[in-house]
Parts: structure tokens; sequence; C-alpha cells
């Protein structure tokens, strides 16, 4: 998911109550909600290195103790400069117990991630796998506008109560976090029935071939459409679901994707920095010769179609071929050594 949406689940956790049992659990689970995407320093080193590290060890099971261990030394550094400044909390200090609330904000990190088509390797490095719900998409709206309205209508109450005197409360807005986390959790089970809808619809419609696999990707605030892959030996037949309407449709001019072929080019580019990265992660990927200049330099192209439809709130009009997200591409020269990488257009040093 987003930022925003893994900073606001955070700070909605701690206010089902747990800010109760121990101070600076707000400040510390809003921070280690989002604590592993610290990961995006890796791209520094170039966009295909970004690619290999993107939700590594930072979100896994064995590298969540680690950094609940460095946000709470934060917290610790935060808690010792308030007290030199004379400050008091109004929770008791227990860090024990904050080291346990950390464990659970980086826990809904890779949970959140999970519910995208993008995935996660919670078990990695003992096992490499890539596991993705695919039930959300990665910006998905009602999720952040239920932990915006669970934060920000205990404030406004709060301050209707201040107008007519009421006693303020010290720790509001439990049961609007509990509510939009009921929300959140609901929302799931809705969106994973209507995938499994969806995937049945595309598999009752002929594919042109025995089906090997069918993968469901989700659109944002629609729980309805669905973009479906369906994979035979030779290609991959696309379907776009609606699952109101029980309905699933694809065009032969443009919803057909024959597997591309394998050529010297596409077997040395597999073998590439950036072709091994891609492949490991890809789980439906397109590696295709796309042309050889006059000097015989041959461009391979590498995408994945669970994210080459049209996304967001734009209509669907064919498969987005040309510029997809995530595409990378490799220069072979004639000698097939590798020239070239770049990933998104953004070159590999």
């Amino acid at each position: 998911m987003e930022p925003v949406t893994h900073f606001l689940t955070g700070a909605c956790l701690a206010r089902t109550g747990l800010n109760r049992k121990a101070a600076y659990a707000t400040l510390a689970m809003t921070l280690a909600a989002e604590a592993p995407d610290c990961d995006i320093v890796s791209s520094l080193g170039g966009p295909v290195v970004g690619l290999e590290h993107h939700r590594g060890i930072t979100h896994t099971f064995l590298g969540l103790p680690f950094e609940a261990a460095v946000i709470v030394v934060l917290v610790w550094g935060f808690h010792r400069w308030r007290v030199s400044r004379g400050k008091t909390t109004l929770a008791p200090v227990r860090w024990g117990l904050l080291y346990g609330f950390c464990l659970i904000a980086l826990l809904s990190h890779i949970l959140l991630d999970w519910t995208n088509n993008y995935g996660v390797r919670p078990f990695f490095p003992f096992n490499p796998k890539w596991y993705a719900g695919s039930i959300v998409f990665i910006f998905e709206p009602v999720i952040l506008l239920a932990l915006l309205l669970a934060l920000v209508a205990p404030l406004f109450f709060g301050l209707i109560n201040s107008e007519v005197g009421a006693k303020k409360q010290a720790f509001r807005g439990r049961s609007w976090a509990v509510f939009a986390l009921a929300v959140i959790v609901g929302l799931w089970g809705w969106r994973w029935i209507e995938r499994d809808s969806a995937m049945q619809l595309a598999s009752a419609e002929d594919a042109g071939g025995p089906q090997l696999r069918v993968f469901a990707s989700p659109y944002p605030a629609n729980p309805y459409r669905w973009d479906v892959i369906v994979e035979t030996p030779e290609r991959y037949q696309i379907f776009s679901a609606d699952t109101w309407r029980n309905l699933a449709t694809s065009s032969p001019q443009t919803d057909v994707i024959y597997k591309p072929p394998t050529t010297l080019a596409t077997l040395a580019a597999k073998r590439s920095f950036l072709g091994e990265i891609y492949l490991d992660w890809s789980q439906y990927p397109l590696v295709e010769e796309t042309g050889i200049d006059p000097d015989g330099v041959a461009t391979v192209t590498f995408s994945d179609l669970r994210f080459m439809y049209g996304m967001f709130l734009t209509p669907r009009t064919g498969y987005n071929r040309d510029h997809p997200p995530l595409m990378g591409t490799v220069e072979i020269g004639p000698d097939r050594r590798v020239l070239s990488m770049e990933l998104n257009g953004h070159p590999q040093k």
C-alpha cells in the first residue's frame, strides 16, 4: 500500500486502546507501520537494485524484530529529550510493551502489502517465494477514508464538547479506530469473494486452449471490477470482469497476447542483472525482442501482465503494452553481451 495508508493504520491501531497501556504508543506505532519501506534507500544504487531489495528483508518476519528495536530506541531518545524539558506522559512508560506494539504495527505493514498484487516475501531469505492476495489496489480510497475518519472524527467531536463545556477525555477515538479497522477487514472479505467470482467468470469463457493459470488484479474503489489473466500453453487471454453484471469481456484484437518466442537475445537478457531480478519477482513476465538496429544491437523488454492494464479511475481501453509500469529494457550487442539496462526509463549504472 502507499505510505499514507500505512501511517494511518499504525495510528488507528494505537487508538484502539493500546495508547492507554504505554506512553508513546501512537508515535511508535505510526512510525513502525511505515518503517519497512525504508528499503527505498536501495534505489540509490539504481532502479534494478531498488527492485531487487524492495519488499525485501525489511518486509520479512526475520527483519521485523530488529526494526521494532530501532523504533523503540528512537522513541526512547525522544522521551529522554522530553524529560530533560520537564515533560510528563499521560500513560505509563513501558518499553517492553511498546516493543510489542511496534511488532503489531510492523506486521500490519506486511499484511497490507500482501493484499495488493505486487506481493511480499515474508519468509525471505529462507523461502524466496512471493505471496500476493491481490484483493486491493495499492491505493484504496475506501480504506484511506475510513482511517481518516477514525482519526479526524474524535477531534471534531472533541471541539464540540469543549464548546459545551464537557470534560475533556485524555484518550479519545477508541470506538472510531475499532470501527475503521472493522471496515477494512470487511472490505477485504468482500473483495476476496468478488475476486474469486471474477476468476470464475473468466474461466468459464473460451481462452483458446486448456487453462494453466488464472489471475485477477483489482481496481481501486470498485470491488466489482477486475482484470483477469487466463494463461494457456500458447497465449494469455485478458478479460475485463464485472461481477455486478456477471460478465467477462475480452477483445480478440487487443486482449490476446501470444507468448513471445525465445531468441538468443532474450536468453542473454534473461541472464543479465536486470533479467535475473525481474524474473525472480515477476509472476506473469513477458520477455520480448522488440527490434535490432543496423549495428546488430537487439532491444529486449521485460514487462509483467499484472501491471499492464488501465489503472486508477481511467476506463479500460485495451492492454497498456507500450509503456506499462515496471517495464525493463536490456540492450544486447551482436556478441551477446549486455550493453545497457533500464527500468521505468531509468538506467542502471
